[in-house]
């Protein structure tokens, strides 16, 4: 990761930048306020779902649905890039406004994937010195975040919006057909029980048991088949970005064509669901367009408080997040791992891991409910990220990958 001034995304209005920084204001001016506070939103929701005091107290709101249905945390990943293609369009945008060959782009598109790429496997490999690798995790996080970027770049730079969304819709319902007919060895065509449909299969076979995320070693949550729907939930992204971009929409029509579109979208999702099951595990085609249409009227809300109505103020706390997102889950997903890792001795001479440590000693004590102390810890661990990404905001330090 490098420290550098972000690329600009431009919106339809540029209203004037926030306080409370100068060298944070001329760094960001041109910015779309609200997409940026809408990735901040995103990034402070993960980190929450992502860091309780203990995985055995948790409000149901903050789990992952069991396996079919969503709950308000499956949002939260799609939502972030659902983000990403929106910001595309204007990043991109920009650079073909300064003439930047198509083939430049690319390639400094495909090196940040491959940044991502690496930067998900460090993660996973932590303690580095004491790793085996034979059992390290292929897929992650900022691996499909990066293969996803990798992907939708040559469609945003060589096809026009409609084409994309035959892309998008080509991804979505072929996704449907190969997990609907395709049968699984052993198992048939049509099973989406875990670890038996399709794409469990070839991560099992392509990447093998030792290299998957789930306790059972059988599927991947991020496995390679999945990434092709994924890869539709960054296009309808970029969709909406080149909506936003559009010259001859106003305010009014710009924000009423987003909430219908995604409302559409969101009821084309629920009927879908019927015949293939809304299912984050599986990134499922209705799970793509469910949650990019509430993403796009949660955009669109955001876009209408922040930089129509101009309310800022409260959105500070999001924005620092929103303009350093990877750095924010990068290291704290960093630190999580050190917390669970490393041990020191417990109340009665045990080994306790520092996270054990710090939940017994400063949030059990305090509050009697354990789903109570689980949820403040993982408030305090939002707080805290929030307060180093407003001190790097204030300073101006932006990074990037």
């Amino acid at each position: 990761m490098s420290t550098s001034t972000p690329t600009a995304v431009l919106g339809p209005t540029q209203p004037p930048a926030p306080a409370p920084a100068v060298a944070a204001q001329a760094k960001l001016s041109g910015r779309l306020m609200s997409l940026d506070v809408f990735r901040g939103m995103t990034i402070a929701g993960m980190l929450l779902v992502n860091n309780p005091g203990t995985w055995s107290a948790i409000y149901p709101p903050l789990k992952h649905a069991a396996w079919h249905g969503w709950t308000p945390t499956d949002l939260i990943f799609p939502f972030f890039l659902f983000i990403a293609g929106v910001a595309m369009t204007f990043s991109f945008g920009k650079l073909r406004d300064q003439g930047a060959p198509r083939g430049q782009v690319m390639g400094k598109a495909a090196k940040r994937s491959l940044k991502l790429i690496l930067l998900g496997l460090i993660l996973q490999s932590y303690p580095w010195w004491s790793y085996d690798y034979s059992t390290l995790r292929f897929p992650g996080v900022l691996q499909r975040i990066g293969v996803v970027l990798l992907a939708v770049t040559p469609v945003v730079l060589w096809l026009r919006p409609k084409a994309q969304a035959a892309v998008a819709a080509a991804l979505l319902l072929g996704y449907w057909a190969l997990l609907s007919w395709v049968p699984v060895p052993g198992i048939g065509a049509g099973v989406w029980e875990p670890s038996k449909d399709l794409g469990a299969y070839l991560d099992r076979l392509i990447f093998t048991t030792d290299h998957l995320w789930s306790s059972s070693k059988t599927w991947d949550p991020e496995g390679l088949l999945s990434t092709l729907p994924a890869i539709g939930t960054g296009l309808l992204g970029v969709l909406t970005g080149e909506w936003i971009r559009r010259k001859d929409l106003d305010r009014r029509d710009l924000l009423l064509g987003l909430f219908l579109a995604g409302g559409v979208l969101m009821v084309l999702g629920l009927m879908w669901h019927w015949v293939f099951p809304i299912n984050k595990a599986l990134w499922t085609s209705s799970y793509v367009l469910f949650t990019a249409g509430m993403g796009m009227q949660a955009l669109a809300t955001t876009y209408w408080v922040v930089d129509v109505q101009g309310y800022r103020r409260w959105a500070m706390p999001f924005l620092v997040y929103g303009v350093n997102a990877i750095a924010a889950f990068f290291l704290s997903s960093l630190v999580a791992r050190i917390l669970v890792t490393h041990k020191v001795p417990g109340p009665a001479g045990e080994p306790i891991t520092l996270k054990g440590w710090l939940f017994e000693t400063l949030f059990t004590p305090v509050f009697a409910n354990p789903l109570n102390a689980s949820l403040a810890y993982a408030l305090t661990y939002v707080l805290f990220w929030m307060g180093l990404m407003a001190l790097m905001y204030k300073r101006g330090i932006f990074v990037k990958v």
